[in-house]
């Protein structure tokens, strides 16, 4: 599980990384631009994604107050993706130092709905993993609307296929 798990946290900065510098190199009009997808621009995009990964880090470190960056300040593009990275490196250092069997550890939460919930850690880790992988697709979408040319690759196998030096 946590050798799995290692790869999806690494794989997920890696991912994050390659995108957030294709999104760094466009204009301001261009993050900021309307197009269809659930998040109506490139920035949305990335601050939700930022929003969802530092939720649920709160929430497995139990505080009781979650706060989204979003609703904690109005930040720029340039600081959502440093942001959503460091805390994508975040992750990925916590997963490389937990204990297996912590991994089975089950907390409580509230969602924002204030519904509530139990899942285990692995089950979380999971869930954050897959939808980064989720909306990262959007914005490859959202690339080809705003007419990107090079877009990098970020499928997991593209990831695992990296010599380790490239990682």
């Amino acid at each position: 599980m946590k050798e799995l798990l290692n790869q999806y946290a690494a794989y997920n900065l890696w991912a994050n990384e390659r995108l957030l510098n294709v999104a760094l190199s466009l204009t301001d009009e261009q993050q900021q631009q309307l197009v269809e997808s659930s998040f109506n621009s490139l920035h949305k995009t990335f601050l939700h994604l930022w929003d969802a990964e530092s939720m649920w880090w709160q929430r497995i470190k139990l505080h009781e107050n979650i706060i989204s960056p979003s609703t904690a300040f109005n930040p720029s593009m340039k600081e959502t993706a440093t942001g959503l990275l460091n805390q994508s490196k975040e992750w990925k250092e916590w997963v490389e130092n937990v204990k297996e069997n912590m991994l089975h550890h089950e907390f409580k939460y509230y969602n924002t709905k204030r519904e509530y919930f139990k899942n285990t850690i692995w089950q979380t880790l999971q869930h954050v993993f897959n939808h980064g992988t989720y909306h990262r697709g959007q914005v490859v979408n959202i690339l080809h609307q705003l007419k990107v040319e090079k877009i990098p690759v970020t499928d997991f196998i593209a990831y695992v296929r990296l010599p380790d030096s490239k990682k």
